[in-house]
């Protein structure tokens, strides 16, 4: 039987205004803010992966079409991913 994962103590610097969201949601949620940061970061976390897995896709897509104004569309998508607007 495994062992539960031992929390690791880590103090960052947010700014204020942050701070505020973050002790505004706990208290909507009736959690600690604590928990409020550590959901945040897992669902950011989460969206890169989803964002790098998209990413990959699209040039997979891109690798093996065939179809000119499919490719230029697929190319001018993960240009968007990469550059921004």
């Amino acid at each position: 039987m495994s062992s539960p994962e031992k929390p690791v103590r880590q103090s960052v610097s947010i700014p204020p205004r942050i701070a505020r969201e973050v002790q505004a949601l706990a208290k909507r949620k009736k959690s600690s803010t604590n928990r409020v940061i550590v959901d945040l970061i897992e669902c950011g976390l989460e969206a890169q992966d989803q964002e790098k897995r998209r990413f990959f896709e699209l040039a997979d897509r891109l690798a093996s079409s065939s179809d000119a104004a499919e490719q230029k569309r697929l190319k001018e998508e993960l240009a968007r991913m990469t550059f921004g607007d």
